[in-house]
């Protein structure tokens, strides 16, 4: 009774110190805590922005500002050619599109990642059946397909997810793969067969949790990618018409006339905020692998 009371701490311990060290080396990188906190400004203003954002201010008919003038007082960042504040509309975009990037990474890494866990594991006909198809996707031109895509399932937010999430899955399942048949060749595994694990336990129990910090890395890198595919598309003109999003900000800037009227405060403050959240993104992404990856330790 004593041993089995006992036994889930004796596991939680270690956990819980791998954890504090991860924070330690990660704190000793200017340069992620930097990345960490334009995420954590932005992630709050867009979780706040329902608080003191009103459907009056963003409603093109019921919005009552100068259009498209110049920053001056009570519009810091200027106004669209409805009249509507820039600086509002950058805030509340920051909502949709980082809503988009990150489901669509989380599709994408629970995608690639199955796909590169079996293939690596089984490395019969079925690996190489599911490499076979990793490869075609590959060859194929990605922002042709996620045009494609989008188009065939219709303008909004739902098809660029699926659109992103279906090309950028191969990048995931290449890296996947390969760190699976590095674990997978070392003597643990073979003494987890020997005592009767089943292909199952062997790739959640004993292959998964050695790939995840890989998991984890390529994760927040793909954030990165999945916010300008979303800005990308929506730009296009395959995102939903009625929701502000950092793209769909750019698309109606042009549309509008804002680059023949010399509306610089329409153009500049979305694509800033798309270049500062990527910029959050990647430099996160590169403490991590620094911290996870130990021959990356003193570069």
């Amino acid at each position: 009774m004593t041993a089995a009371t006992h036994a889930p701490a004796a596991v939680e311990v270690p956990r819980h110190h791998a954890f504090g060290r991860f924070c330690r080396a990660y704190a000793r990188r200017p340069a992620g805590l930097a990345g960490l906190g334009l995420l954590v400004a932005f992630g709050a203003l867009a979780l706040a922005a329902p608080l003191f954002i009103g459907d009056d201010q963003l409603n093109v008919i019921r919005v009552d500002g100068p259009q498209l003038s110049p920053p001056v007082d009570g519009y810091p960042l200027g106004t669209d050619q409805a009249g509507r504040s820039v600086l509002l509309l950058v805030i509340w975009g920051a909502r949709e599109s980082l809503s988009i990037g990150i489901i669509a990474t989380a599709l994408t890494v629970v995608l690639g990642s199955t796909v590169g866990l079996l293939a690596g594991h089984y490395q019969g006909r079925v690996g190489q059946g599911l490499m076979h198809v990793t490869d075609w996707f590959i060859a194929l031109p990605s922002l042709p397909l996620a045009i494609s895509l989008s188009a065939v399932l219709g303008q909004g937010a739902a098809s660029i997810t699926i659109a992103i999430a279906v090309t950028s899955w191969t990048a995931t399942a290449r890296l996947v793969r390969a760190q699976t048949l590095a674990v997978e060749a070392r003597p643990f595994i073979e003494r987890a067969r020997a005592l009767g694990a089943g292909n199952t336990q062997i790739m959640i129990r004993h292959v998964l949790p050695n790939v995840m910090p890989l998991i984890l890395v390529s994760s927040t890198l793909t954030v990165a990618s999945a916010i300008l595919s979303e800005a990308t598309l929506t730009f296009l003109g395959l995102g939903d018409p009625t929701s502000v999003t950092w793209g769909s900000m750019l698309q109606a800037a042009f549309a509008g006339g804002a680059v023949t009227a010399g509306a610089w405060w329409y153009l500049i403050p979305p694509g800033i905020a798309i270049l500062i959240v990527v910029l959050g993104f990647t430099l996160v992404g590169r403490a991590v692998e620094h911290v996870l990856n130990p021959r990356m330790v003193g570069r």
